[in-house]
């Protein structure tokens, strides 16, 4: 028994570091043909379109009732202190600052990690990454660049989008109870945001994207054969992808006080 349990230890050992390599190498192949001359610039416009497009609806739903629903939580508390003019900025520096990425980023996770997961899975299931490979056309190019890409750069674009939203369902929230014009509520919310909190929302959004594109395409590329793997390999993708988003998250918030302080 001891030696089963030792060899059971290596084993696992075993599996961790070589999964641990193999997303190094996906990294470091990935990063290489980014910088390939043969860019596929049009298949990255499509992922762009498939990724910032398509999600807007999901994204513009979830913003406002991020605003909303802030507001209203927040309003008895600030009414009992005698401080209701501060609502507005309370609401858009927790938007700009953490709510906005961090929710919008694991939003994200569940609809382009899956979505990404699922669709290279499929294809490796049916072989059409080795059909790719075989009709001379890179598919870590072509599959994986592009859509990481597309992730990193379009996922800060809906968090902005996202956190404007939130603002206007703040104002919604606010006149429920009250009465305040849009352009007034505006101004006070962004008299309190500096460029100090803006900037580090932003750079960690950017991120956020890079960590979804890159699970969402590595748990579908390296995908097994079966059917089974296809679902294995979209929930993988979502379940990661959004423990890496919250570690991320930990991280720049540590950074950034670090810098601050």
């Amino acid at each position: 028994m001891p030696g089963g349990k030792a060899f059971v230890k290596l084993d696992f050992l075993d599996m961790v570091f070589t999964e641990i390599a193999d997303v190094f190498l996906f990294i470091v192949q990935t990063i290489k043909e980014t910088f390939s001359r043969d860019f596929e610039f049009r298949e990255f416009l499509r992922q762009c379109f498939q990724i910032g497009y398509k999600s807007l609806p999901l994204i513009s739903i979830t913003g406002i009732i991020m605003g909303l629903v802030l507001t209203i939580q927040s309003r008895p508390v600030l009414v009992d202190f005698g401080a209701v003019s501060m609502l507005p900025g309370m609401v858009a520096l927790s938007l700009i600052r953490e709510m906005g990425p961090v929710i919008t980023a694991l939003i994200c996770a569940g609809k382009i990690g899956s979505g990404m997961g699922a669709e290279l899975g499929s294809m490796k299931v049916t072989e059409q990454i080795d059909a790719m490979e075989v009709s001379s056309t890179n598919p870590m190019r072509y599959l994986v660049v592009t859509r990481v890409l597309a992730a990193t750069l379009m996922i800060p674009c809906l968090i902005l989008y996202a956190d404007g939203l939130g603002i206007a369902g703040s104002w919604v929230g606010a006149n429920i109870k009250g009465s305040v014009s849009f352009v007034l509520f505006f101004f006070q919310a962004f008299r309190h945001v500096t460029f100090a909190d803006f900037l580090p929302a932003v750079t960690k959004s950017f991120f956020f994207g890079a960590v979804i594109g890159f699970v969402g395409c590595y748990k579908g590329y390296t995908a097994g054969r079966g059917t089974e793997s296809v679902g294995i390999a979209a929930n993988s993708a979502v379940v990661t992808s959004s423990l890496l988003v919250i570690i991320v998250d930990l991280i720049a918030v540590q950074i950034t006080d670090m810098l601050l302080s």
